[in-house]
């Protein structure tokens, strides 16, 4: 339900809804919702999530309160790719173990990164 509406409200906005190939549902049972980014995630506890399909697009509206939680990666990156970046930049494995990590391992962006 949406906040500030009343039920006869709600039946006419169904009802108008309706009208208009749409319809809303809401999602009961939901735990949590994760929204993951790179770096962190929004955590949603306990939320009320509701589903509206327009025309056969799902749209999900999620009411509650986010807490962040930050990501951290512990990225293990073989010695062969540290070697490999090391003779393609022509940096020492150091360097080139640096940038793997900054690049969170993709081979051909610490190269770049190093050449550049």
């Amino acid at each position: 339900m949406i906040p500030g509406m009343n039920r006869k409200q709600m039946k006419q906005m169904e009802r108008q809804m309706k009208k208009m190939g749409m319809k809303m549902d809401n999602l009961d049972g939901a735990i949590e919702v994760i929204i993951r980014f790179d770096d962190k995630e929004l955590i949603i506890d306990n939320p009320s999530v509701s589903v509206m399909n327009v025309g056969g697009q799902e749209t999900y509206q999620i009411d509650g309160t986010a807490r962040e939680v930050e990501i951290e990666y512990e990225i293990e990156i073989p010695d062969d790719d540290i070697e490999m970046v090391a003779n393609q930049a022509k940096v020492s494995k150091e360097e080139a173990e640096q940038a793997l990590i900054d690049c969170k391992g993709d081979l051909a962006e610490a190269i770049m990164k190093l050449t550049l």
